[in-house]
């Protein structure tokens, strides 16, 4: 199979890896790539919004499968585009993947299906949503309604910082179009996860569970990123436990997914609160997580190509999925500056003393080659650091070993990825 695989991060790094081990795979082009993608298949300079170009490229290369890594592309109808020209696409179309692109469309259906989620209310004016706010208590979850990379959820301590966000997203830009509608809703206590599972419109198969690090800073301070590392499994949500929140979670959502005429078929990322009533669903995501995918899909024992495929054709029972039962953790190296700001070409050296370590892979997300031909920084999140092994604080234990032997003098890292899942 000739396959085209749309993206340039760690993640797409970590589904070219899984890829390249099919024995069904001829060829892989991935658009636009990474350094680290290159050493799987053929980048190919087109941007991952570029939909026209895409299914062009589709055409012309005679590809058998497109596979969506970011929520952009579906998000911009990238499934609807390949189905219309007879190409198998491995993701939800523009319309089931509302289930991202809108958060108060989830909210919609999770309501139909009867799944436990916070309670909630959509505005588009400022003055009835700060009424709505008088009412509630605090703190109190502000989410931008549309797409803002994983940075568009503000979880307001008190009123006045409530009112403040809610004049940003309304009234002003602080997230362009996405908070042009906004969602409120209950605040939610326990631990969070992340649950994913392969979905064919009728069925989902479980991935697996993570516990992703979203603040910039140790202890879990700073601003909201789009995840400074990850563990996978969490020690303390098992899999019966996995099993039963997709019971809760996904398969409702597939039942009434079905029944409004948009079935959901790609993989599902259900962020979920356990709360001492049992899950509560946060939010979809409609794709392989980011920095998830990168300790997901390195214990994935079956053939992904396979897998995929089979999922856009509907018939997901044909696949055998298996995965490791070894623990994964990956840490994020950053850029200066990041969330803001980051500091950018940056000469990368040494990854290959760190890939010698145990069980090491180091996924690419923010590189590129310079004129000198040497890896540099060039986004916010930059490398993904990923062990796989019997013990998680073992895992932890050789990830650091290997970010303190990567050379970088503008990267940045959490220095306690998995201290919570390990109780620390």
């Amino acid at each position: 199979m000739r396959v085209l695989l749309v993206g340039s991060g760690g993640r797409e790094h970590a589904i070219a890896m899984a890829l390249a081990r099919s024995p069904k795979l001829t060829e892989l082009f991935i658009a636009p790539g990474n350094p680290g993608t290159a050493q799987y298949g053929k980048n190919i300079d087109i941007k991952v919004d570029n939909i026209t170009d895409l299914v062009k490229f589709a055409q012309e290369n005679h590809i058998d499968l497109v596979i969506p890594g970011p929520e952009l592309p579906l998000v911009k109808g990238l499934t609807d585009a390949c189905n219309a020209v007879g190409i198998p696409c491995a993701g939800p179309t523009q319309e089931a993947a509302q289930l991202e692109g809108s958060k108060s469309f989830t909210k919609i259906v999770c309501d139909a299906a009867n799944i436990p989620t916070a309670q909630w209310q959509e505005f588009t004016e400022i003055a009835p949503a700060i009424e709505y706010l008088k009412t509630q208590s605090f703190p109190i979850v502000i989410k931008a309604d549309g797409l803002a990379a994983g940075k568009g959820v503000i979880i307001a301590a008190d009123f006045t910082e409530a009112e403040q966000t809610i004049k940003d997203m309304l009234a002003g830009s602080a997230f362009g179009q996405a908070g042009h509608k906004v969602v409120i809703e209950e605040f939610l206590t326990g631990e969070e996860v992340s649950l994913f599972a392969f979905c064919d419109g009728e069925n989902a198969v479980l991935i697996g569970a993570a516990q992703d690090h979203k603040r910039i800073g140790d202890g879990d301070t700073g601003p909201n990123t789009g995840g400074m590392g990850a563990v996978s499994p969490p020690p303390f949500f098992d899999k019966a436990a996995q099993e039963h929140a997709l019971d809760l979670t996904v398969r409702p959502m597939l039942i009434e997914m079905s029944n409004r005429g948009t079935p959901f078929r790609g993989v599902i990322f259900a962020g979920l609160m356990l709360t001492s009533k049992g899950p509560a669903l946060i939010e979809y995501n409609t794709r392989f997580g980011d920095p998830e995918a990168e300790v997901l899909l390195p214990r994935l024992q079956s053939d992904l190509l396979e897998i995929l495929f089979n999922l856009s054709q509907g018939k997901l029972s044909q696949s055998e999925i298996k995965f490791s039962d070894q623990a994964g953790i990956c840490i994020i190296m950053a850029a200066k500056g990041y969330p803001g700001t980051p500091t950018t070409g940056g000469v990368i050296s040494n990854v290959e003393a760190a890939e010698d370590l145990p069980n090491v892979k180091v996924f690419h997300a923010g590189t590129a080659m310079n004129q000198n031909q040497e890896l540099c920084a060039s986004g916010g999140r930059v490398l993904c650091v990923s062990v796989l092994h019997d013990d998680l604080e073992k895992a932890q234990e050789i990830a650091y070993q290997a970010v303190h032997k990567i050379v970088w003098k503008d990267g940045i890292w959490r220095n306690d990825i998995g201290n919570r899942a390990l109780r620390k």
